[in-house]
């Protein structure tokens, strides 16, 4: 990315590992490896390399900015898909262990190059997003969903309705959140995202399907329309 003080306009990835702090270094350890194994595969299934992708880690997570000339429509759908179908095979090979439930949010604006990672507008609003109240809520009302995902506004329209992202906007609820003064509209995805066929996520025409979560024996299941990827337009 451009260090020399002048704006560029990317597409940012914000992610967090749902109550990192309550496990054990053990624990953390593995759960990084498995978050960035399962970034890895879904950025593969679209055709990106997260080598790429200029990284601010912490300990629970990376805001990532995405290389010039990305085409935001994966990114927004298939690869969202493909980050839950991660998610929950490395949670049902867990078995009893603590599982690896993540908040994403992506969104996309002007930023510049700083010491200390991006500057601007983009990279805040990505993260207060990431940490918006009903974001953290939907991991903890669906106990059978492994990824909370939220888009900023602006995405939404330019890229959401579009139609050429795999996730229909029908799934998407708005929200408002303020911090420190200011205030920032996006959409969560409350439609199931998660699992993926028998067999697993093969090649380009074996898109993960998006499926209602299980959840635990006598959990509340919100009553979602079950929804299809959209096939990407020719």
């Amino acid at each position: 990315m451009n260090s020399n003080g002048h704006l560029v306009y990317r597409l940012l990835l914000a992610v967090d590992i749902q109550a990192y702090s309550k496990r054990d270094t053990r624990e953390q350890l593995l759960a990084q490896r498995h978050l960035s194994d399962a970034l890895d595969s879904a950025a593969a299934g679209v055709g990106l390399d997260r080598a790429r992708w200029d990284k601010q880690v912490g300990g629970d997570g990376e805001l990532a900015t995405l290389p010039e000339g990305v085409d935001p429509a994966p990114v927004a759908g298939d690869f969202v898909i493909r980050l839950a179908a991660a998610l929950r095979g490395i949670n049902h090979d867990r078995g009893a262990g603590a599982p690896l439930r993540v908040r994403l949010s992506l969104h996309h604006g002007t930023l510049t190059a700083g010491p200390f990672g991006p500057a601007g507008d983009a990279p805040i609003v990505v993260q207060r997003l990431l940490d918006a109240g009903p974001l953290r809520r939907l991991l903890v009302d669906e106990p059978g969903r492994d990824l909370a995902y939220v888009v900023s506004d602006s995405l939404y329209e330019d890229v959401v309705l579009t139609g050429f992202c795999a996730l229909p906007p029908a799934g998407f609820q708005a929200i408002k959140v303020m911090a420190k003064g200011a205030a920032f509209r996006g959409h969560i995805f409350t439609g199931p995202v998660a699992g993926t066929d028998e067999g697993g996520a093969g090649g380009p025409g074996d898109r993960p399907s998006a499926r209602m979560p299980a959840g635990p024996p006598g959990a509340r299941v919100h009553d979602f329309p079950t929804l299809v990827p959209h096939k990407q337009h020719a």
